[in-house]
């Protein structure tokens, strides 16, 4: 049992008694230094391997919030797909068009009626529904728009953010979420939990879903929301077919992870 890794054993409780879990992941955390370094801060986007992963050869894709556009372009260059920009910040947009990447300048919490129906096979949300105001809006449309929708966003139920708002009594500053409570572009906080929930009350499918901690990511766990540091679901509707990917992570589907 002692050699037994803390993430297999939190999996096993948590499943049976998640409060249990729960608390023994903020015990440990009391010996626990602050996760991370300064490198980190600077690292690459973890989801970006995995999400041109995902993708197939040649499918479309629409990315809201793409920032300089760094995905799209490596999702043209390496898998020929035929992408689509859509940024609110003009000094992003510039940046992207200097990668010669299609982008857009356009606000999504209003939404995407330019868009019709079913246009895209895939529509990515990286990190950015969080700093939305109106996040149901955004999610309703990139289904809309998409086939498949591809999400990722910090996880607020991780154990460090619990912790310091147990013990401190303070909004947490970590090197994932680096901002004081003033100055944070995350203005709606959400946890894996609140996720899945969400999806579960709306009838939208979820596919697959990742988490990221400890500097990789995996097929996501019960124990992921008190372990992950972020998480990435592939979600969809149940009258749409998602694409089969045929270069997808582990070479299969885009379909439910088990």
């Amino acid at each position: 049992m002692d050699e037994q890794p803390v993430r297999e054993l939190l999996n096993k409780v948590m499943g049976s008694h998640p409060q249990v879990a729960e608390a023994i992941a903020y015990l440990a955390s009391l010996d626990a230094g602050f996760p991370g370094g300064a490198e980190d801060a600077h690292r690459e986007r973890w989801d970006h391997e995995l999400i041109v992963s995902l993708i197939p050869k040649g499918a479309g894709v629409l990315d809201l919030g793409c920032g300089s556009g760094s995905l799209l372009e490596r999702l043209t260059r390496d898998k020929g797909c035929h992408g689509q920009g859509v940024e609110r910040d003009q000094a992003k947009v510039l940046r992207a068009v200097k990668r010669a990447v299609p982008v857009i300048q356009h606000d999504f919490d209003t939404g995407l009626g330019d868009f019709p129906d079913a246009s895209y096979d895939y529509v990515v949300l990286e990190t950015t529904l969080q700093t939305v105001s109106r996040p149901e809006t955004v999610l309703q449309e990139m289904l809309r728009v998409g086939r498949v929708g591809i999400v990722s966003f910090p996880n607020y139920g991780h154990w460090w953010v619990r912790t310091q708002l147990l013990i401190q009594g303070r909004m947490p500053v970590t090197p994932r979420f680096p901002h004081t409570w003033f100055g944070s572009p995350d203005i709606h906080v959400f946890t894996i939990r609140d996720f899945e929930d969400w999806c579960a009350a709306n009838g939208v499918v979820v596919r697959q879903r990742f988490a990221y901690a400890e500097g990789a990511y995996h097929e996501m766990l019960p124990a992921d929301n008190v372990l992950a540091e972020e998480a990435l679901f592939v979600i969809g509707r149940d009258d749409q077919n998602p694409l089969l990917a045929k270069e997808g992570a582990g070479g299969g589907p885009v379909g439910p992870s088990g």
